[in-house]
C-alpha cells in the first residue's frame, strides 16, 4: 500500500486514483467463501503485474469494488479489462460452478470514478483565480 502522495517519473509527477465497481453476469451471488479468497489473490495478483496498486478491495457477494493507484498512461478501461479477463479465466477453470451457472463471470459493465487529493469545486476554484494573479 502507498503511503506517499505523489508518484514521479522522469518527467511527470501525478497521483492518479480511481473507484472501480464491476459484478458478475446476472448479479449472482457467487463470489463467497473460498471464490472470494482466490478472486482477492488473483486482482493483487494480476495487478502487481500490470503496475497498478490496490489501494482498497471489498469483495461482496455480487460486486467487487476497488481503489486503484496507477499512472497516466493506464486508462481506467484497461485496467479493468486486464483485471476482469484474468480473474474471469482463471477462476472459471478453477470452479466448475461458475461455469454451469453462468455464461461469462462478469457483466459487460463497469463503474469508474477519478478520485483526487483535493475536490472538484477547489480545483475549478484554483483554475478560476489564476486569471486574478
Amino acid at each position: 500500500m502507498a503511503t506517499e502522495r505523489w508518484k514521479h517519473s522522469n518527467t511527470t509527477v501525478y497521483n492518479i486514483g480511481f473507484h472501480l465497481i464491476w459484478c458478475p453476469k446476472y448479479r449472482r451471488n457467487v463470489l463467497e467463501n473460498e471464490i472470494e479468497g482466490r478472486l482477492k489473490e488473483l486482482l493483487y495478483n494480476k495487478a502487481e503485474e500490470i503496475g497498478v496498486t490496490i489501494e482498497k478491495m471489498e469483495v461482496m457477494p455480487d460486486h467487487v469494488h476497488l481503489f486503484v493507484k496507477t499512472t497516466p498512461t493506464m486508462s481506467p478501461h484497461w485496467i479493468v479489462q486486464q483485471l476482469k479477463g484474468y480473474t474471469s479465466r482463471i477462476l472459471r477453470q478453477e470452479y466448475s460452478e461458475l461455469r454451469t451457472r453462468l455464461p461469462t463471470l462478469w457483466t459487460r459493465s463497469y463503474y469508474c470514478e477519478s478520485v483526487g487529493h483535493i475536490s472538484e469545486a477547489t480545483v475549478k476554484k484554483y483554475i478560476e483565480e489564476q486569471k486574478n494573479k
